[in-house]
């Protein structure tokens, strides 16, 4: 397939549903070689729906190539399969998203040290040691793009506001968010474009299984082709200009005059 992204592969972590398989899926479409990994390979009566394989499959009924690499981002050794699996059969990595997460809304007087580690693990750490793996590669490359997916939830609360438990998931954002702009400087002589953006509220799977949409927010809801659009965006042109943001969905598709295919 031709586009954009002819000729260059991108990892997209958590692709198995929801915003990570819409964004594989519009990469793949504009010619990216995509490598598809999260945890669920199988339909096995999971409370959310959703493979890797079904997105490889959808990628490929399309015209387009992907690979399927099952991984848990809070494992170290799958955290580098990935990556290696990506360079064995695809030959390197140009861009990675990293858009995994796992995400507990409790209050912070009860939140169990075993659930914040998890969401530490796969929102902060995955990303900064997946960056780490692929920007020697890039390096070699002349360059490349890292994609970080963040929230909403990493802005300052109301405190007067009632609070739904979702200080670590905040945190765990803000540190992408403080990440991305860090790595962006530390990268931009080596042509590697680092960006972090928002989707705002999408009605995902796990967003309907948390109920974060209500009567009050139904109106705010971002498609999730708008989402995957201004990802595509920012991965490609001259990554010397295009990195450091801290974006949203909405911003992005209205500052480049943007429009889903349809």
């Amino acid at each position: 397939m031709e586009g954009v992204l002819q000729g260059q592969v991108a990892v997209v972590t958590g692709a198995s549903r929801g915003i990570g398989a819409a964004i594989a899926e519009r990469f793949a479409a504009q010619g990216a070689k995509v490598v598809v990994t999260a945890r669920t390979v199988e339909d096995n009566g999971n409370y959310l729906p959703g493979t890797i394989n079904e997105t490889v499959d959808n990628i490929v009924a399309a015209g387009g190539q992907a690979l399927a690499v099952q991984a848990d981002l809070a494992v170290a050794a799958d955290r580098a399969k990935v990556v290696r699996e990506a360079q064995a059969h695809f030959g390197g990595v140009d861009i990675l998203v990293n858009n995994a997460a796992i995400t507990y809304f409790i209050p912070v007087e009860t939140f169990p040290e075993k659930r914040f580690r998890l969401m530490m693990d796969v929102q902060v750490w995955a990303p900064f040691e997946l960056s780490q793996l692929v920007i020697p590669g890039m390096r070699e490359r002349g360059g490349g793009r890292i994609l970080n997916i963040s929230s909403h939830a990493a802005l300052h609360p109301d405190k007067q506001l009632p609070g739904r438990g979702g200080t670590v998931y905040g945190m765990c954002k803000a540190a992408l968010e403080r990440l991305t702009t860090g790595l962006a400087q530390e990268l931009y002589a080596d042509n590697i474009g680092v960006n972090v953006i928002s989707p705002g509220l999408v009605a995902t799977p796990g967003v309907m299984h948390h109920k974060l949409i209500n009567d009050s927010n139904r109106d705010t809801v971002t498609p999730i082709e708008h989402m995957a659009e201004a990802c595509l965006r920012l991965c490609y042109g001259d990554a010397q200009q295009l990195t450091g943001r801290i974006d949203y969905a909405d911003d992005v598709m209205r500052e480049f005059e943007l429009s889903a295919p349809s």
